[in-house]
């Protein structure tokens, strides 16, 4: 059943959403370069994480969010949780036909143009990285590339970074338990495949440094998804003209908890609201 769209209006708020507090990590790219959009972002933080969850319910959990934006009067969407992508995004874009709808997925394509081994290590959730949508990618890109993909299960990993423990002993030595057999295995390129990675990324910089001497680059798709974000309201006349832009944020677990994560991670103090979603 396709949901009908009100009239998309230029000063109509994007939604944004996540299993999580991850999806920060590609909110601040919006935020940096449509600094005039107003933004609504939802946290699944009572639900989270996806990663280890059966794809039906996925795509089930993420149509209901979607459908909850939708009455909020966004004009677009930002699936900013991989596994999401992975699993729904064909589904959420059958329902909620005409509205720009941008998903993150692993940066596959840019991490084949950046190795110079031809090995590139994949950071991923365990269902992202079994999901039936990335596998064809993986399979498109290494036939044209002849890049060598390293897939590697990160298990426990968001859920450290959903806990704010993004350097803590424990949070460390899980990285070094998925990144460096990466490294062992000839890998120069890493791609972040899930968006609570990022916020990890200096601790991943320290781990490659004390077990690599050669350079290792890090692919974090986050500012490529706002650069598609922006194409597509430009495209559709949706941009939003200069003006005071609000921000304000949801979440399915503490409003105390995803209030410090914006503070914390992005430096800034939206109004946040806790609420539940029933499923659709």
């Amino acid at each position: 059943m396709t949901h009908p769209l009100p009239s998309l209006a230029a000063d109509a708020p994007i939604g944004v959403f996540d299993s999580g507090v991850g999806g920060l990590s590609v909110l601040r790219h919006i935020h940096a370069q449509l600094p005039h959009e107003h933004l609504i972002y939802f946290a699944d933080s009572g639900y989270a994480p996806y990663g280890d969850r059966e794809e039906e319910w996925v795509i089930r959990r993420s149509l209901a969010i979607t459908d909850f934006l939708v009455q909020q009067g966004v004009k677009a969407l930002v699936v900013a949780c991989n596994t999401a992508t992975v699993a729904a995004i064909r589904a959420i874009r059958t329902e909620f036909p005409g509205m720009p709808i941008v998903g993150v997925e692993p940066g596959l394509k840019p991490g084949a143009a950046a190795t110079r081994s031809g090995k590139v290590g994949v950071l991923a959730t365990e269902r992202t990285l079994q999901g039936e949508k990335f596998l064809l990618l993986r399979e498109q890109i290494a036939t044209a590339t002849k890049a060598d993909f390293l897939l590697q299960p990160c298990i426990g990993l968001a859920d450290q970074i959903e806990l704010g423990e993004l350097d803590t002993e424990a949070t460390v030595k899980l990285l070094e338990g998925y990144v460096v057999p990466l490294l062992e295995r000839g890998a120069d390129t890493l791609v972040l495949g899930c968006t609570h990675y990022p916020f990890v990324q200096q601790a991943i910089q320290r781990i490659v440094g004390a077990h690599s001497k050669q350079h290792i680059t890090l692919i974090d798709t986050g500012d490529a998804v706002a650069r598609q974000l922006a194409r597509l309201l430009e495209g559709a006349g949706l941009l939003r003209p200069a003006g005071h832009a609000l921000l304000r944020g949801y979440t399915s677990g503490d409003a105390p908890v995803l209030a410090t994560a914006f503070k914390g991670l992005l430096g800034l103090e939206p109004d946040i609201s806790a609420i539940e979603i029933a499923a659709i």
